[in-house]
């Protein structure tokens, strides 16, 4: 990843964290308040039930006259006091605050209750216990044990959803770089021969058909690179006209007379009266990129065939022709079939575009080392 992809990804990574964990702080937060709560009341309702049945077994032993054995009870403490508040069975782990009917005190909750009734001589019950304490130590190592698991999950999740969320981002990017490299390398060869040629005109002083005709061809490369990333930049507004498309292909040929001459290829053409509703600049665009990439991609001495009739146009060449695991992907905007004639893999995109923009099908025919014919069905 480049320097602009690595921050988009740590900064979409790092607000998914923040707000993933800051909702993990407030859920595992209101999680434990509510246990805390219900642990609390259960603990309550616990210890009051003890105190119940304890009062409960004295009154009745009370009035049937029988002997009262105090129950052993595995997670409370419970002690019988009389009315001078000395323990008569039982036990108490901590002093009682006889103020108070229901408190806590140093990790310990108390009981106080008066509900014996004097019978058998028992005052108080006093229900002591700790449970409520032990509960909300597992309470909190269970809360811990799943926040950091979750948490776990979430840096997983939040690192996958990155990639795939800035995917498309970083494909595009790596497009634009190349595309950026692509454009340098194109304007630097018609540049180059510009400065080469007007060099060699300086010092020659006199006219030179070879010269001239390089500088035609540099300056039509450099005009075409720039009609073509005009159209791909900017949303030029243009009305449809009803034009004949063969007079359109006929000036193009002509416009490229010089680069065609220079790799000495011969170009038939059949052509029919086509009327078409179309801007013409868009009909421009549509056949300088189909007939660049056949003069692009045929090799020296070819031959292109342009053919047009009322229902279609075709451009056919044998060049060098497109592997057929690429056809698909060729009408994809910065993909290139092939590196050997340059270009920046966009031109075969604006014909797609343009095709749908006037419902136009394209029909693609090549095979490796024979050639390739694109029609056009109007």
């Amino acid at each position: 990843m480049n320097r602009i992809t690595k921050k988009s990804f740590y900064s979409f990574l790092a607000l998914y964290l923040i707000s993933s964990f800051i909702f993990l702080s407030l859920t595992a937060y209101w999680f434990y308040t509510s246990q805390v709560a219900m642990e609390k009341s259960t603990n309550f309702y616990r210890m009051n039930h003890i105190a119940d049945v304890v009062s409960s077994e004295i009154i009745h032993a009370a009035m049937n006259n029988k002997k009262f054995e105090l129950k052993h009870f595995d997670k409370e403490a419970v002690a019988l006091l009389d009315k001078e508040k000395g323990v008569i069975d039982g036990m108490l782990i901590q002093k009682v605050d006889f103020s108070k009917d229901f408190y806590m005190n140093d990790m310990m909750f108390t009981l106080v209750s008066k509900r014996s009734g004097g019978h058998l001589g028992i005052e108080y019950i006093i229900v002591q216990s700790d449970e409520y304490f032990k509960n909300i130590a597992k309470i909190k190592n269970k809360i811990a044990y799943a926040v950091v698991i979750t948490a776990i999950l979430i840096i997983m999740i939040a690192v996958f959803l990155s990639y795939i969320f800035l995917k498309p981002i970083k494909d595009k990017m790596q497009e634009i770089e190349e595309f950026v490299k692509d454009t340098t390398h194109e304007l630097n060869t018609p540049i180059t021969a510009l400065m080469m040629s007007l060099s060699r005109l300086k010092q020659k002083q006199t006219y030179d058909e070879k010269i001239l005709n390089n500088l035609s061809i540099s300056t039509k490369q450099l005009h075409d690179i720039y009609a073509t990333l005009s159209y791909v930049s900017f949303d030029t507004k243009e009305s449809d006209e009803t034009i004949n498309f063969s007079n359109i292909i006929q000036e193009q040929i002509e416009y490229v007379k010089e680069l065609r001459k220079k790799k000495h290829l011969s170009i038939i053409t059949n052509l029919q009266a086509v009327p078409i509703t179309i801007a013409p600049t868009k009909a421009k665009m549509l056949i300088s990129n189909l007939l660049g990439n056949a003069i692009k991609y045929s090799h020296q001495n070819g031959t292109i065939t342009v053919t047009t009739t009322p229902e279609y146009m075709s451009i056919e060449d044998n060049g060098i022709g497109i592997e057929k695991e690429k056809l698909k992907t060729i009408f994809t905007r910065y993909v290139r079939a092939s590196s050997y004639g340059g270009g920046f893999g966009i031109g075969l995109s604006i014909v797609k575009q343009i095709a749908q923009e006037y419902n136009y099908k394209i029909e693609i025919d090549s095979k490796v080392g024979i050639g390739t014919k694109i029609t056009i069905y109007f």
